[in-house]
């Protein structure tokens, strides 16, 4: 999901505005660096240190105290894919920076100061953390380091061409004098900043591309890290919620007597729409919860089931969708062919990262504080200011390290809930959600219904019509994403799917299901998009009579030579073509996502009673300039594991208007001894980064259903696999 779309300008920002907002008082250098997306002109301190005219937005900054320590206020937010130390490696590098000076601090809401340069806004997501970002740190480390080699230069009275920065030290080559950073950083911050600053060449990176170890790690080891849950504001309390558990109901009454005399609890809060326990600790809160009599008001939506949302979806599904992407005469060559038709669906998911909801808040008639992991920032602190009615100026986010996001924490309904209780509470309360509460009042995955038509031509694709149908998370998220009936995201990675066919259609249907909030879940888009076109791919393949990598390599070589390459290596490194036992196989998966390129072949057998095994996954990716190895490794490793996951369990079902899944029993995870071994091997590239953080988790499934397909010859079209079908006792 690229968006490219410019946002309102903002409010013209001043020097006062980006120093007070983005780092504390004290001295030193401070740097920002320009977003495309801004066009504010920012006053210009007579000290020089910003541009003296032309537009000016920063989205991060650079701090370099007296002391020569290197702090990045950091727009991004970590939830365990190496961002924070990412960041701090592009910084450094061009920064020439000793890397154990760097430091990073979470940013303050503000879309004007630290908006993703990819989408205009503060937001963490869409595997664009690095890649939105590559530039503008590289451009910011390396203004920093002129100008500190500058004013180092003037104190020597030297050319600043004779001198050079090494390892937070600026050195004159002639005399080997040498000027610590933070010796220099009140006299940078009066020169002027280059106009072009000069970015080093790849080739002389001395961090970027180490497996360098990870910023966030000793404090996660060592117990010192914080997350949202582990917020501990003076005189806190607990709360637990209920929502009324069948979507869009309310409460209708509430007998708490029970309830009152558990020792610990002090307060229930009843709101038109969900039920709140507050006590002195958790297990007050949750036990208080659970003595309630609730009667709840089911409203008009009792009736929804999952039979009727896959009635609804394949009803829509026939209909013609807005065009997405035209190439060539689609429709023509279909008639003239033999065309071939499949059908594939995905399920509604649920989030469940281990961290479960959670928002701290304490709200005073004069100002309000949040502590919570959030993937968005300043949508936080609009979110509080709408529900207490209070300026911006008096609403104070505290953004912690997230347990997991993977899209849920991209929504901001559990911290509206957060702050309607804490409205009702004297003094700080935090409200978590228990994992039953988590699952069935989340934001789901879309279920999806893709229709594709295909007909072949000398042992190649020649006609293509991709039919999407789902809901356009777009169009509620981000509305500029939803244009012409096209949600961007819906059809993200089938408008720029990577073969070369000559005859090209598709098309998104939106279809909302009734009543179930849906929402980014990680892989987004091309979660649906890959696993219907590979899975097709395999299918025409073996109707072509040819093996799927080389049907596949006949389609990339010529346009997408990186894809082409991925592929080789992971047939080669996997044994691809090799013997295998009965009943096991071996499944490829191609895909452009996130601007990497990624090719991936498991290994699976499965029994005769339909369970499957996964053996082994191996990848290869080219996702441009590896910044951290080791980080890109352990994504790729993480997001197969997920995918794996939803593609043998991943499901939520619908009775009467409920969610049926309620935690880890019923909505199952993949457990360490169904883990395969995962073998990652990353091509060396010169380009600029992609994404990685979704990647492996849009790449399991596919690969395990066509190896599945080698194994077993039933080409599955829907997800979770069912065993029943794989066992023959029930049908495709």
């Amino acid at each position: 999901m690229t968006v490219h779309v410019a946002p309102k300008s903002p409010k013209p920002l001043s020097r006062r505005t980006i120093l007070q907002t983005g780092a504390a008082a004290g001295g030193g250098l401070l740097l920002g660096f320009q977003s495309p997306f801004a066009a504010a002109a920012i006053p210009n301190a007579t000290d020089g240190a910003m541009p003296e005219t032309g537009p000016f937005a920063p989205d991060a900054f650079i701090r370099i105290d007296r002391a020569g320590r290197v702090s990045l206020i950091m727009p991004q937010a970590e939830m365990g894919q190496g961002v924070y130390t990412a960041h701090a490696m592009i910084i450094a590098e061009e920064l020439d920076a000793a890397f154990d000076t760097v430091s990073v601090q979470a940013s303050p809401p503000s879309d004007a100061l630290y908006g993703n340069p990819i989408f205009g806004i503060q937001a963490t997501g869409n595997s664009n953390s690095v890649r939105a970002f590559w530039t503008k740190l590289r451009q910011a480390g390396a203004s920093a380091r002129a100008m500190l080699v500058e004013a180092a230069a003037t104190q020597w009275k030297v050319d600043p061409a004779s001198c050079t920065a090494s390892n937070s030290e600026v050195i004159h080559t002639a005399s080997g004098r040498k000027l610590a950073y933070g010796a220099l950083a009140d006299a940078a911050a009066k020169v002027s900043p280059p106009a072009k600053p000069v970015l080093k060449n790849p080739k002389d990176f001395k961090l970027i591309g180490k497996p360098l170890k990870r910023l966030d790690t000793p404090d996660k080891v060592n117990g010192n890290a914080l997350y949202g849950i582990d917020m501990m504001p003076a005189g806190v309390k607990f709360a637990t919620i209920a929502a009324c558990p069948v979507f869009g109901g309310k409460v209708a009454h509430v007998d708490d007597s029970a309830a009152k005399v558990i020792p610990g609890v002090r307060q229930i809060v009843v709101l038109d729409d969900l039920v709140a326990v507050v006590g002195d600790h958790m297990w007050a809160a949750k036990t208080g919860l659970s003595a309630l009599t609730i009667t709840w008001d089911e409203g008009p939506n009792a009736h929804v089931d999952s039979a009727t949302v896959w009635k609804d979806i394949k009803a829509a599904s026939e209909q013609e969708g807005a065009v997405a992407k035209t190439v060539g005469d689609a429709k023509k060559a279909l008639q003239d062919g033999d065309a071939i038709e499949a059908h594939y669906e995905l399920p509604f998911l649920a989030h469940a990262p281990m961290e479960p909801i959670n928002c701290t808040v304490h709200v005073r008639p004069d100002g309000c504080d949040v502590w919570v992991g959030t993937q968005v920032q300043a949508r936080t602190q609009a979110i509080a200011a709408k529900v207490t009615g209070l300026p911006f100026a008096k609403i104070t986010l505290h953004n912690q390290l997230l347990g997991g996001g993977f899209g849920r924490r991209l929504e901001v309904d559990g911290i509206e809930k957060a702050l309607r209780v804490g409205q009702k509470v004297d003094g700080p309360v935090k409200v978590v959600y228990t994992r039953e509460e988590d699952i069935q009042h989340d934001a789901y995955r879309p279920v999806y219904y893709d229709r594709i038509t295909a007909t072949l031509k000398d042992g190649r694709i020649d006609g293509w019509n991709h039919r999407i149908t789902g809901s356009s998370i777009m169009a509620r998220w981000f509305p500029l994403g939803f244009s012409h009936g096209v949600d961007i995201d819906g059809v993200d990675s089938a408008i720029d799917e990577p073969y070369d066919i000559p005859n090209m259609r598709v098309e998104f249907v939106r279809h909302e299901p009734p009543a179930v909030s849906t929402g980014f879940w990680r892989g987004v888009g091309p979660n649906n998009n890959v696993f219907a076109i590979e899975s097709f791919i395999d299918e025409l393949a073996k109707k072509a009579g040819r093996d799927p990598v080389d049907f596949r390599l006949a389609m990339l070589a010529k346009k997408t030579p990186r894809l082409a390459a991925a592929l080789k290596l992971a047939a080669q490194k996997s044994g691809w073509g090799s013997p295998l036992p009965p009943r096991t196989g071996r499944g490829v998966a191609v895909q452009v996502s996130f601007a990497s390129f990624i090719a991936t072949i498991a290994e699976v057998e499965v029994d005769r009673e339909g369970h499957v095994r996964v053996h082994r996954i191996t990848s290869a990716v080219d996702t441009g300039i590896a910044v951290n190895p080791d980080s890109i490794v352990a994504q790729l490793q993480g997001g197969l594991i997920f995918g794996t996951t939803a593609a043998l369990y991943g499901e939520i079902t619908i009775d009467k208007g409920r969610v049926q899944q309620s935690n880890f029993n019923n909505y199952r995870m993949l457990r360490i001894d169904e883990t395969p071994a995962i073998d990652v091997h990353l091509i060396e590239s010169g380009e600029a980064p992609g994404g990685i953080g979704e990647t492996g988790t849009t790449a399991a499934p596919p690969a395990l259903r066509n190896a599945i397909y080698a194994a077993t010859g039933i080409p599955l079209r829907r997800l979770p696999f069912d065993r029943e079908v794989l066992a023959g006792r029930k049908r495709v």
